[in-house]
Parts: structure tokens; C-alpha cells; sequence
């Protein structure tokens, strides 16, 4: 309870574990669209780029998300974006930044993991969605003005 915080004023908060289910819930109540893959897990795609919803641990306790860039980068230009990667990574506590080749490109990634072993209340829930879809798109944005050769290619509205 905050300081100036009334007894009885506090929002009731009931932690519950996390799930594919509650996870595919709350980003629909937010009017995303989002599916799931053949093994359950969620996914979405946000300004072109892809996020998958995964839970991970022997209790599937751990939530990562992981955003794949919607841009192109050449297996040939995989050592020069790891500067790039370090020094993001260097400076900012999230998303963990990486690449690693793809079949015919380096794919780059975006990664927010939080360990939930004690349950998650949904409006946190919703935080951490929230949380891992925008790093990750703002880190995307960020390569793409750095690197505007790799940046994904948008259709001409005027077309």
C-alpha cells in the first residue's frame, strides 16, 4: 500500500499461473490478432515483424517473448551486425538482442524473459506482453534507421 493510499483502495490482485490460454486472452482483448502453431504456442505479428509467446521451465513458469526483424540481413553481413548487437545489449537491461544464421540470412532477434514459478496477476501480465512486443519493435526501429539497407520493405500506399 502506497503511502497516500487508502485501506480498501488498492485493486485486488490475484496471481495465477501463467498460461498459453490467459496470454492468448489478453492480447486478443487488446484487439491483436494473434494464432497459435502446431506445438500451442501463441504468436502475432507487430509493425511486420514477428513475435512468438513462449512458456519455458519444467512447470512452464518462464514467459519469453521473441520477436524476429522483418528486415534482411545477408549471411554476409552477420559479423558486422554484432557490434551493433553488443553495444545495444551493453546498454539497456532488455530486450537481449542476437542474431544467428537462418537458412539464406542472419536472423535477428529480440528477447524478453521473466521467470513467473509464483503466478502473475493479468493486469502485470499484460505489462509484460506489452513490455517485450514494444522493446522489441523499438529496437527493431532502431536497427532499421541505423542499417536502412536491412530495414523491411513496406508497400507504396500509392500503388
Amino acid at each position: 500500500m502506497g503511502f497516500f493510499t487508502k485501506p480498501g483502495a488498492e485493486p485486488v490482485r490475484t496471481n495465477a499461473p501463467v498460461t498459453r490460454e490467459r496470454i492468448k486472452e489478453l492480447l486478443e482483448a487488446a484487439e491483436w490478432r494473434v494464432g497459435t502453431d502446431d506445438d500451442g504456442d501463441v504468436y502475432g505479428i507487430w509493425d511486420s515483424h514477428l513475435f512468438y509467446f513462449f512458456l519455458m521451465g519444467q512447470q512452464d513458469e518462464i514467459l519469453q517473448i521473441r520477436g524476429r526483424y522483418a528486415g534482411t540481413v545477408p549471411l554476409s553481413e552477420q559479423t558486422a551486425v554484432l557490434p551493433f548487437l553488443d553495444e545495444f545489449n551493453r546498454d539497456r537491461i532488455w530486450p537481449k538482442v542476437y542474431s544467428r544464421p537462418d537458412d539464406s540470412e542472419t536472423g535477428i532477434y529480440s528477447e524478453v524473459s521473466t521467470d513467473l514459478e509464483h503466478g502473475v496477476a493479468d493486469d502485470q501480465l499484460d505489462q509484460l506482453l506489452k513490455c517485450g512486443i514494444f522493446t522489441g519493435i523499438q529496437f527493431f526501429d532502431h536497427l532499421s534507421e541505423a542499417h536502412p539497407e536491412w530495414a523491411p520493405q513496406t508497400e507504396d500506399a500509392s500503388a
